[in-house]
């Protein structure tokens, strides 16, 4: 493995900046300049991302900014020993001991154990002695390195080996039914590489220092070694100090709990310990239920508005469904690169009653275009669904999933799109939830996470949705039907483009969208293609390019013009949107809408109106009903088309940008650095 760190990576009493910003940006540079990796600003800006959601900054002058990042091409640190010190928000002052930890991102195993040990070294005062009077670069270097497993130790002169330190004595405080208390505690942050092992480290010397039975399992980017199941049957406490999920933990059911962010097990370590205790003496304390994953209202040392967990939650179900969203839509747009814009009348029954060797009338295209497409239609049909199962998952853990599915299916049943997935994700999810708080008998535990919490969730959260939404949903699209109908036999034809620009963009495929796409379709089905200008295909071209404003406008605005407002995975998102909005598959925006949607679906729909009102006034028609710019051949004129999109994509990607720089940032930050689910 090569080194980690080297004499280059190494800045000795500079100053860098007056912030931490300023520091952030110049170690990253430093990591480009030696060739690791290939663009400092979007390392800092993944850096600066992680040092947003919570301050890297810790006791005893020492900052760790870190991220994983696809700009980094080899795991490095880069240290700066800072003169003067800066603010990275430490209880104890300014930091001078600065370690930019830059990892790719899908590092090695190896590589986050190096790193992780750097992390772990830094709770020892020899080392940050030692840094502290470091003479030069090469000192540095060889100091982390040694402490890394990079080099070895000099061997030390033979002498005698020193006593054991005696363990110490639990005080009273600290006893249970007159022993010390058995704590287990799990540490975990968001790149899994330096505050979970630091968390670790603090609450096991906390542990040994205070004289209780602490044992830690510490979750990290490369794996974690579970803790034996019965060393967490006979403990009498669990600490959650985590930033992300918890894995597994239905494993620690019924155990009293304290949770908190990852920082404070390295900053409070012994204040844990102690509530951990007195909440294994309370009856009535927080404990780790049966069933679910999350006691976020039971937390003691959290507090988080309610709708800082929801978005926390809402982000955790996107997560899951992007896989669904990427890999469908691409399929489809494949499908009709390679079938033309017509290869969605017949692909179901191409597949069926076609093979290779006995080819439809279009021939290899054809076929392969259905295929292609009909595995992107199956895959993107699941796209509701998983959005509501994990939202359930992310509030109830594993017993949360199939009422969810069955919520999010019956939201696509009554084409209530995703924002009713999202409804039903989160009544199948509480309702989970409050059944996984029940204390049942003993006989009947077994069973009510397999099959009472499932049953009885689905059956409440899906009857809610039929019962309460099933008819206006349907009187909405009857009512948007006959309006545009009667609109559109009027001269204010722009309005028309308008109105439906601005209903394409709002629910991205639920009933409002539907009832804007079914309403071109229906017109292009009975029009006549004599007038290649007629009203109808006016619509049509209207329809399909404010449908494909949303997914491209969140690609520019994630991948070029403000990366460090979104998150990593947000990021990688947008790379597929480009494709999607081409593709004219606005459900490549649902990832974003589901998680922001108080700022993404208004400026997704600012953009629509313009572009839906640019077709119109520039006579935009289109003959294909689908296919985006795969079917620039059947849209007059191509110029005009590409010119709308433009348009609608510039105005929404500026709009989202400057509604998450200046509306409601801090909620946004509180919800993507505080645990609330498992």
């Amino acid at each position: 493995m090569s080194d980690t760190i080297i004499p280059e990576l190494v800045s000795l009493d500079e100053n860098l900046g007056a912030d931490k910003a300023a520091v952030i940006r110049a170690l990253a540079a430093r990591v480009v300049a030696a060739g690791r990796a290939t663009d400092a600003e979007a390392l800092f800006a993944d850096a600066w991302a992680r040092e947003e959601k919570d301050e890297t900054g810790l006791p005893g002058g020492i900052a760790i900014p870190h991220a994983k990042s696809s700009a980094v091409t080899q795991a490095s640190l880069a240290f700066a020993r800072l003169t003067p010190g800066v603010d990275f928000g430490a209880s104890d002052g300014p930091a001078d001991l600065v370690f930019l930890i830059a990892a790719p991102e899908h590092a090695a195993e190896e590589h986050l154990a190096v790193l992780s040990k750097l992390a772990r070294s830094l709770m020892q005062d020899p080392f940050t002695s030692a840094l502290r009077s470091a003479a030069d670069a090469d000192a540095v270097v060889h100091i982390v390195r040694e402490a890394i497993g990079e080099e070895a130790s000099a061997p030390a002169a033979p002498a005698a080996a020193p006593a054991a330190a005696p363990a110490a004595e639990a005080s009273s405080e600290l006893l249970i039914d007159g022993r010390p208390a058995r704590i287990v505690a799990v540490t975990a942050c968001a790149t899994g590489i330096a505050h979970t092992f630091m968390a670790a480290d603090a609450l096991t010397a906390a542990g040994v220092a205070e004289g209780v039975d602490l044992v830690v399992e510490p979750q990290g980017s490369s794996g974690y070694k579970a803790l034996p199941q019965s060393v967490i049957d006979n403990a009498d406490a669990v600490i959650f100090a985590t930033d992300v999920d918890v894995r597994e933990q239905q494993r620690f059911a019924g155990k009293p709990v304290i949770r908190s962010g990852v920082k404070r097990g390295i900053e409070q370590p012994v204040a844990m310990i102690t509530e951990a205790v007195a909440a294994a003496r309370n009856p009535r304390a927080a404990r780790v239920a049966a069933a679910t994953a999350d006691a976020a209202s039971d937390a003691p040392t959290q507090s988080i508005g309610w709708g800082a967990k929801i978005q926390r939650i809402l982000l955790t179900g996107v997560s899951y469904m992007i896989p669904f969203v990427a890999g469908g839509g691409l399929l489809i747009a494949l499908g009709f690169l390679l079938g033309g814009f017509n290869v969605t009348e017949n692909a179901a029954t191409v597949i069926i009653q076609n093979s290779l060797w006995d080819l439809p009338a279009g021939g290899i295209g054809q076929y392969l275009g259905s295929v292609a497409f009909m595995i992107g239609s199956t895959s993107m049909g699941f796209l509701v669904s998983a959005l509501a199962g994990y939202i359930a998952f992310a509030i109830a853990d594993r017993p949360g999933i199939a009422p969810g599915f069955v919520a999010g299916a019956v939201a696509v049943l009554m084409n209530a799109g995703f924002i009713g997935g999202i409804i039903g994700g989160l009544l199948a999810g509480f309702v989970a939830w409050w059944l996984g708080r029940l204390n049942p008998p003993r006989w009947l535990r077994g069973l009510m996470p397999v099959v009472i919490i499932p049953l009885v969730g689905s059956i409440v959260a899906s009857g809610l949705m039929i019962l309460f939404l099933g008819r206006p949903i349907a009187a909405l699209m009857e009512l948007l039907n006959d309006g545009l109908t009667n609109l559109a036999g009027t001269s204010a034809i722009v309005l028309v483009g308008v109105i439906l620009g601005l209903m394409m963009c709002f629910d991205l495929g639920g009933p409002i969208n539907k009832v804007a796409y079914a309403f071109a379709t229906a017109g292009l089905a009975s029009a006549s293609t004599s007038d290649i200008h007629a009203v109808p295909f006016l619509i049509m071209g209207a329809v399909m390019a404010a449908g494909m404003v949303p997914p491209l406008a969140m690609a520019l605005a994630s991948t070029v013009l403000a990366k460090n407002l979104f998150t990593p995975v947000e990021r990688e998102n947008g790379k597929a949107a480009w494709l999607l909005g081409a593709s004219f598959i606005s459900e490549g925006a649902i990832p974003f809408a589901a998680a922001d949607p108080l700022r993404v679906i208004p400026a997704s729909m600012v953009g629509g109106a313009v572009t839906g009102g640019l077709a119109m006034a520039l006579g935009v028609s289109s003959l294909a009903p689908h296919g985006g710019i795969f079917v620039l051949f059947a849209i007059d004129p191509w110029w005009g088309f590409l010119i709308a999109v433009l348009a609608g994509t510039v105005v929404s990607a500026f709009a989202v940008v400057a509604l998450k720089k200046w509306v409601g940032r801090k909620e946004l930050a509180e919800a993507e650095a505080v645990p609330v689910a498992a």
